[in-house]
């Protein structure tokens, strides 16, 4: 089954991206909700709500990522809004936190992201030039 023929490429890789970083805040997720089950969190029952939070937010990035591997186009602009922020997260964990292992290359998927979702045929395929 093809993804989509009326999605341009820059399109189908953004959403890959995204889908990347909404299954690894899934993954972030399982681990919160095992640290809180094994009793080794300091935050006693908080642990669960942050692991709730953390489970709306990756389904709703994993969404994102989804309707734009399959030619979405209402998934583009929270996509663009995701990886801002994402790339304000990347920024201080690489600057202010002292952890450039992880910042650095989660700016860097940000960026090439951003990129592909204002590439001009991104911008057309949105607008339903092409």
């Amino acid at each position: 089954m093809p993804l989509s023929s009326a999605a341009p490429r820059t399109v189908r890789a953004a959403g890959a991206i995204v889908g990347l970083q909404g299954v690894a805040a899934l993954v972030f997720t399982v681990l919160l909700l095992v640290r809180g089950l094994s009793g080794e969190s300091e935050m006693g029952g908080n642990v669960f709500g942050e692991a709730a939070y953390f489970a709306v937010l990756a389904a709703a990035v994993l969404a994102c990522g989804i309707g734009l591997l399959i030619g979405k186009t209402w998934a583009r602009s929270p996509a663009i809004v995701i990886q801002v922020l994402l790339l304000g997260v990347a920024w201080y964990a690489a600057g202010p936190s002292g952890r450039p292992e992880y910042g650095v290359p989660v700016g860097v998927l940000c960026l090439a992201a951003l990129v592909m979702l204002f590439h001009a045929t991104t911008n057309r395929w949105a607008q339903g030039e092409e």
